[in-house]
Order: structure tokens, then C-alpha cells, then sequence
């Protein structure tokens, strides 16, 4: 569905993303993992050409996006949901998923409100409510909510467990196994490796803007040099 191999980026003069490649199935779920300053961010940037890349391939569901506008991306199927969430906050809740309504996706059943209340019932009873009065943890679930109005193919989950409270997070991992029971594919970034085992079929580390390990979840919770090198803090 989405493969990447040997993308490099730039802020300025500085490199910060160095052949980073990485792949993701049809319904699969695979985390990108890493410390803070990592490059995780800006790889997901770079995939939705918010970052334009300097080098390297970025296909999606059989389609070179490498180069492309954001909003061609998005009209492509690929969807985005930003570490800093971003949603309208003086805009309420049914309002903020108005603006991310797109057309259905051919083969994939198409996302509703009523839809998506089922899967974050939090909403459902806040319709009318602005975003600016809503919690952290209500705010990136709707941000989450208004990315699915899109009816993407596959989603880029920036960082969606990050400063929420633990009953939040396991509602987050409860509401992403849910999606991928859907048929939906996941991109997910995350420091948090015991939420990333809890939805994750794959693991793939960055640090300082590489590739450093890829393999299946099993395999990295037996690696215990490799999470003490690339995901201790």
C-alpha cells in the first residue's frame, strides 16, 4: 500500500531525514519508532509533500507521490493526522468533520458521523461543541475522526498517544484495532512502545534521521539491545 525507500529531506542546510526506507501492507499497522528529534515527524511530512524530499521514492497504492502536492496526496487516498492535531476551534465538532467530508473510496465502506461516533461515542454526545472547549485527548480523537470523513486508503497517525492521559490512551489503541479491523492501513509514529505493541504488527526504529532496525513486534520485544540503544531514554 505505501513503500518508501531512500528518502532524504532538508530543513534548510540541515539533513535531517537520510535514505529512510520503510513499507506498509494492505491492513497493516506498523510503527515508526524513536526518540524525540528522531526525524519521525518529518518522515511522515515528507511522505504527505509537506516537507518536500530531496531524494528517494515514495509510492502509494501503486502511484509515485514523490514531488506531489499535499492536496493531491489527500485526493489519493492518504490521510494525515498531525502530531499538533490542528483541528477548528471555533468550529464544533460536526462542523470540524464538514470540513474533512471527501467522496467514498471505491471497495471501502464510506465513513459517517454516525460512524464515527460509534467509534469515539466521546463525540457523540459534544456535537455541538466548539473545538476550543474540548480536552487534549478529545481533540486528537477528533482530529482522527475528521481525517476517516476523507475515507482514506491509509492514514499517517503522528504521535496519537503523546501527553494524553492512560485511560485516553487504551480508548486510542481500542479505536486504532478498530480501524484495522476495517481494512484500514495504519502509519503510526510513536515513542510510546507499549502502546505501539498494543495496535502494531511491525516495528520500524529511526534515529537521528536513519533506518536503524525493522522486524515484527515479537521480534523487537525480544531485542533488548536494541531497544536499550535506539528507545531508552
Amino acid at each position: 500500500m505505501l513503500s518508501v525507500s531512500g528518502l532524504s529531506a532538508y530543513y534548510g542546510r540541515a539533513h535531517i531525514l537520510d535514505d529512510v526506507a520503510l513499507d506498509v501492507g494492505p491492513g497493516e499497522v506498523v510503527v515508526l519508532l524513536g526518540r524525540n528529534g528522531a526525524g519521525k515527524s518529518t518522515t511522515m511530512k515528507a511522505i504527505m509533500g509537506l516537507v518536500p524530499p530531496a531524494a528517494g521514492r515514495v509510492r502509494f497504492d501503486g502511484a509515485e507521490i514523490a514531488g506531489r502536492e499535499p492536496f493531491e496526496i489527500a485526493r489519493r487516498g492518504l490521510g494525515y493526522v498531525p502530531e499538533e492535531r490542528r483541528i477548528f476551534t471555533g468550529l464544533s465538532v460536526l462542523e470540524n468533520l464538514e470540513v474533512g467530508r471527501r467522496p467514498p473510496t471505491a471497495g471501502l465502506r464510506p465513513w459517517t458521523p454516525e460512524r464515527l461516533f460509534a467509534l469515539f461515542p466521546s463525540l457523540g454526545a459534544m456535537q455541538d461543541r466548539p473545538g476550543g472547549r474540548m480536552s487534549g485527548g478529545e481533540q486528537q480523537m477528533l482530529t482522527i475522526a475528521r481525517t476517516l470523513m476523507g475515507n482514506p486508503k491509509l492514514i499517517l497517525l503522528d504521535e496519537p498517544s503523546e501527553g494524553l492521559a492512560p485511560v485516553v490512551v487504551e480508548r486510542m489503541a481500542e479505536a486504532i484495532r478498530a480501524l484495522k479491523a476495517e481494512g484500514l492501513s495504519i502509519l503510526l509514529s510513536e515513542q510510546n512502545l507499549h502502546f505501539a505493541q498494543a495496535v502494531s504488527d511491525r516495528a520500524t526504529i529511526i534515529e537521528k534521521g536513519r533506518i536503524r532496525w525493522s522486524g515484527s513486534i515479537a521480534d523487537l520485544l525480544a531485542a533488548d539491545e536494541v531497544r536499550e540503544q535506539y528507545l531508552s531514554v
